[in-house]
C-alpha cells in the first residue's frame, strides 16, 4: 500500500491550514494571476477559473492521495478569507524528505503569515509524521521567499546554478522567459529549536509564537 498524509487540517493562533474547498476557486484564482506569482513560479497566465479549480479540486486531492504530497489552503481563522498555500511535494517516503513551496495572497503580505503557515506545516510534518528532513527552493531573484526560508530557521546549503526559468514583465504587456539559479535551504527537526520566539524583523514578517494544532 502506497503511504500517504492523513487528510487534516492545521490551526495556528491566527490561520487554519486546510483542504481546498469549492468556494476557495475565486480567491485562489485572483491570488495567481498576481505578478510575482507569475514571476516566479510556473502557474498558467493567465490563470483561469478552470485552473484553480482543477487544481484545487482534482489535482491537489489526488497527489494526495497517491502519496506524493498534500497541499493545503491557508485561511485566516477569524475571517476564512484565502490568505495563500503550502504545498509539499517530492515526498520520499523511504528517506522521509519533502519540499516545501508557498504562496501569498497579495493583500495578506507583510503580516507574517507566510512563515506561520509554513512553520505550522513543518512542525506537524516532523513531529506527527516523523520525517527528518524538509527542503525549500528559491529563486536566486526572490528575497520575499528567501526572508521565509530565513524566518522558519531553514539553512542554505547552496546554489542550483542556472537551473530555474523565471518571467520578467516586458514593455508591450508579456512576460519574457529568463534563467535564474536556486537557493537550496533544509530543514531539520533540530533546526526548529528556538524558532517560535523569534521577532519580526525588516522583512515585514511578524512574530510568531503559537504552536500548531492539528486534527
Amino acid at each position: 500500500m502506497t503511504p500517504t498524509f492523513p487528510d487534516i487540517s492545521i490551526s495556528t493562533d491566527r490561520l487554519v491550514l486546510r483542504p481546498f474547498e469549492e468556494a476557495d476557486v475565486p480567491a485562489l484564482t485572483e491570488m495567481m494571476n498576481d505578478e510575482s506569482v507569475t514571476a516566479w513560479t510556473t502557474v498558467p497566465h493567465p490563470y483561469t477559473v478552470d485552473h484553480a479549480r482543477a487544481w484545487a479540486l482534482r489535482t491537489a486531492p489526488a497527489e494526495r492521495a497517491e502519496g506524493r504530497g498534500i497541499v493545503f489552503a491557508v485561511t485566516e481563522l477569524l475571517t476564512q478569507r484565502l490568505v495563500g498555500t503550502v504545498h509539499l511535494r517530492d515526498t520520499d517516503w523511504r528517506r522521509l524528505t519533502a519540499e516545501a513551496a508557498y504562496v501569498t495572497a497579495p493583500w495578506a503580505r507583510g503580516e507574517g503569515y507566510a512563515s506561520e503557515s509554513a512553520l505550522a506545516v513543518a512542525r506537524w510534518l516532523f513531529e506527527d509524521q516523523k520525517f527528518e528532513r524538509l527542503e525549500l527552493r528559491t529563486a536566486a531573484g526572490n528575497t520575499a521567499s528567501q526572508q521565509v526560508a530565513q524566518k522558519i530557521g531553514c539553512i542554505s546549503e547552496g546554489v542550483l546554478r542556472n537551473a530555474w526559468i523565471a518571467r520578467t514583465p516586458t514593455e508591450d504587456g508579456g512576460w519574457a522567459e529568463v534563467r535564474t539559479d536556486l537557493i537550496v535551504w533544509s530543514l531539520l527537526p533540530e533546526d526548529l529549536d528556538g524558532v517560535p520566539g523569534r521577532q519580526g524583523g525588516p522583512d515585514g514578517y511578524g512574530d510568531y509564537s503559537g504552536r500548531p494544532d492539528w486534527s
